[in-house]
């Protein structure tokens, strides 16, 4: 299933009925006086998070939703059936905005959670609610009032306990295979990942989720390489795992670099619990890579493991110490 995290959608909740104009004509009564129905509600249109979607993908091939119009009354004080509501399911995790794209109409953060979008239109009242002692043959009746009418942005944030940052092909993407059942595309070149993956380690009765996101490189808040638009789905984790490949030249400017990219796009993001794994230890000498351990110790106040993810060493102490971070979270 292909992923999509965005779309654009123009709801149209429904109008009401409108209400009837009738009197009361039965045989053998003379004035039988007003018998207008109202209208039924036009249908209104909510949106729901439910686990068993992940993806926005079915709003980028229908992206129109117009709810249906209420019945119109009728005589002999027949009120107008209401249209039928529309249900929109969306992923949990789904943040929905203004067509500002900045204004926050709802967060769903939780399954089953729902949220009134569009409010259809009220049904107009029929010529027997007009009835008064100075007035026995009204013929006034109501329209039914509009329905609301709007555009939205749906905006997913994937749900996850630790979100894995770091350039491309430092090793995320190996990382989430040998520790999760998660199946990421692994390659030899940047960018194998294109689209976030969602990972589950289990660790005794607790479960984790964790989420990959494509490499960044520098100058990715300007929209460089993938830019930070993948960001987004590490924003609700509890700690971010940053795995820097300890192979390359300068493994220690390649982590300063994105640190200063998660600062420029969110200042939450840049100061959340972090752990750095070095990754690829087993092509370095156990001296370079003591060496390097000890250069991170000191310009970072972070915990600094070693890893192999392509063998597998270490990715364990790795997890262990992550989940830390979680339960202390579980506990606030």
């Amino acid at each position: 299933m292909k992923f999509l995290d965005e779309a654009k959608i123009y709801l149209k909740a429904g109008n009401g009925g409108d209400g009837c104009l009738s009197f009361r004509r039965e045989k053998f009564i003379e004035f039988g006086g007003p018998d207008g129905g109202a209208g039924g509600n036009g249908g209104s249109i909510y949106a729901v998070a439910v686990s068993d979607v992940n993806t926005l993908i079915d709003y980028r091939y229908q992206q129109h939703f117009k709810a249906k119009k209420g019945e119109n009354g009728a005589g002999q004080n027949k009120t107008g059936r209401s249209a039928d509501d529309i249900i929109l399911k969306v992923p949990v995790g789904t943040q929905i905005l203004e067509d500002d794209k900045f204004t926050e109409i709802a967060d769903l953060i939780e399954e089953g959670q729902t949220v009134l979008l569009a409010k259809g239109g009220k049904g107009g009242l029929g010529n027997s609610y007009f009835k008064t002692s100075t007035n026995q043959a009204p013929r006034k009746f109501q329209p039914g009032a509009e329905g609301e009418e709007r555009w939205v942005w749906l905006k997913l944030k994937l749900i996850a306990d630790i979100g894995l940052v770091g350039l491309p092909n430092a090793g995320k993407s190996t990382f989430i295979s040998a520790t999760t059942n998660a199946k990421a595309k692994i390659e030899n070149y940047p960018f194998s990942t294109l689209t976030p993956q969602l990972g589950m380690v289990r660790l005794g009765e607790k479960e984790l989720v964790i989420a990959d996101i494509p490499g960044l490189i520098e100058g990715a808040h300007l929209g460089k390489g993938l830019g930070d638009r993948f960001l987004a789905h590490v924003e609700r984790c509890s700690v971010i795992l940053h795995i820097v490949d300890a192979s390359k030249d300068n493994p220690l400017q390649d982590y300063l670099t994105i640190r200063g990219e998660l600062e420029k796009y969110n200042n939450t993001l840049y100061r959340k619990p972090e752990v750095i794994a070095l990754n690829k230890s087993d092509l370095l000498e156990t001296e370079c890579i003591e060496k390097l351990k000890s250069e991170f110790a000191a310009e970072t106040n972070s915990d600094v493991y070693v890893m192999s993810a392509a063998t597998n060493q270490g990715c364990r102490e790795v997890i262990n110490r992550i989940a830390t971070f979680v339960n202390k979270k579980e506990e606030w």
